[in-house]
């Protein structure tokens, strides 16, 4: 059963967080990875209001420790921490019985 990693963030340095999402779809794809939301157009129901919110589907919880684990998503991992403040879960996917 896939599992879902879902991220919320507040923009910090629109220039560095640039940089990370022009560099950070290949290697979430190269993990299986795969994107639902990627976004900024939100609207809220509550308190929560992230910047963007981000929904990205893998094969497993294994392949995502795998993902921030890699030399090449740490070579960027830097750009994100100076570009947005993130949130992050992982949940798994609904199986219909």
């Amino acid at each position: 059963m896939s599992v879902y990693m879902i991220i919320s963030s507040k923009v910090l340095n629109s220039d560095r967080y640039r940089q990370y999402i022009d560099q950070v779809s290949p290697i979430v794809e190269k993990y299986g990875g795969r994107y639902h939301v990627r976004g900024e157009n939100i609207k809220s129901f509550g308190s929560w209001k992230p910047d963007r919110v981000i929904v990205i589907e893998f094969p497993s919880e294994a392949n995502i420790t795998q993902w921030l684990a890699s030399p090449e998503y740490q070579a960027i991992a830097p750009l994100r921490e100076a570009g947005a403040e993130t949130q992050a879960i992982i949940v798994d996917g609904y199986k219909n019985k």
